[in-house]
């Protein structure tokens, strides 16, 4: 008696308001976003995410679904766990099910191409979002970002603001279009705001905080007059500011990030790290849907939308 109860409530509630259903099993959250439920002829959106266990890609979801409720779409979002191969298959998985279009963050911007091919000869519109398709093969509608290289130009700025002269690193990420971007800014950044900086390394971390906080233990190591790093994500950053707190060098070496994710608002915030170019991942998710639902009103997007980035200090903390 009293789970039927509970389930004339729910009804009530779903059917007087608006009511959005979110189902998850094995790492794929299903979620029918709308006002009313979902028409069975509505569409359906896959999502397939380089690694939903980012706060940003978090976040970025989370503005998918709320834009979602506009349309009435269903959004299927599937997590890539930061391999390739099992994103490739589940862009194969979403051309089974017949969705209506693809949302991918590539792990891997060269490789995802021959999945997006697959995904054109099905007919079925594929849209990109914080990270491009660097491929030649492959078709996207629309590509969803930050501005990335402005971006990287807020955090040269930063480092500018932070360090006067001497030498500075980058923990880089090179193989993916976003971070390439951001490191293009960032240099560009520094040749003209503060010319006596210089890059005396550039090496690759992974975008993981473990990797970055080895990379970082190795720059102290070879480069003892190091005044600042550069982490091309949050997870970058706080991995070489563990490092640099553990050799007891914390506000000796700046350190800058991007994304401003609440752990970092929270190092910025204790001196551990300098300042953050931050993003809005959830405008990056709501555009996207955005986009998709204008595609289908007859309405082609833009073949890149971007959103502009800012900056987080220890003065923007509270």
């Amino acid at each position: 008696m009293i789970l039927r109860s509970t389930a004339i409530l729910v009804t009530l509630a779903c059917t007087l308001g608006a009511c959005t259903k979110s189902e998850t099993t094995n790492n794929t959250t299903v979620t029918t976003a709308s006002g009313a439920p979902a028409a069975p002829g509505s569409k359906t959106i896959g999502v397939s995410i380089q690694n939903r266990e980012a706060q940003f890609y978090q976040d970025m979801e989370a503005g998918m679904k709320s834009e979602a409720a506009k349309d009435g779409f269903t959004v299927t979002v599937v997590d890539a766990s930061r391999d390739n191969a099992k994103q490739q298959s589940q862009v194969e998985d979403f051309i089974s099910q017949k969705v209506a279009a693809i949302v991918l963050t590539p792990y891997d911007s060269q490789a995802i191409g021959a999945a997006i091919a697959e995904a054109n000869k099905a007919g079925i519109p594929v849209f990109t979002a914080d990270i491009a398709n660097g491929s030649k093969q492959g078709q996207v509608v629309a590509h969803v970002a930050s501005d990335n290289v402005q971006g990287g130009g807020q955090a040269g700025k930063l480092m500018c603001a932070a360090v006067k002269s001497g030498s500075v690193a980058i923990i880089d990420e090179p193989e993916v279009t976003s971070v390439q971007d951001r490191v293009k800014g960032f240099k560009a950044a520094l040749a003209s705001g503060c010319p006596a900086v210089k890059i005396v390394a550039d090496i690759a971390g992974g975008g993981e905080r473990a990797k970055a906080n080895s990379v970082m233990e190795d720059l102290l190591q070879s480069h003892k007059d190091l005044k600042g790093v550069f982490g091309i994500n949050d997870d970058s950053a706080l991995g070489a500011a563990k490092a640099i707190d553990a050799a007891g060098m914390t506000g000796k070496i700046a350190v800058v990030g991007y994304d401003a994710t609440p752990e970092a608002r929270a190092a910025i915030k204790s001196g551990s790290m300098y300042g953050d170019a931050i993003q809005h991942p959830d405008q990056i998710g709501s555009k996207t849907i955005a986009a998709i639902a204008g595609y289908f009103g007859g309405n082609k997007p833009p073949a890149k939308i971007s959103v502009n980035v800012g900056t987080f200090t220890k003065a923007d903390a509270k």
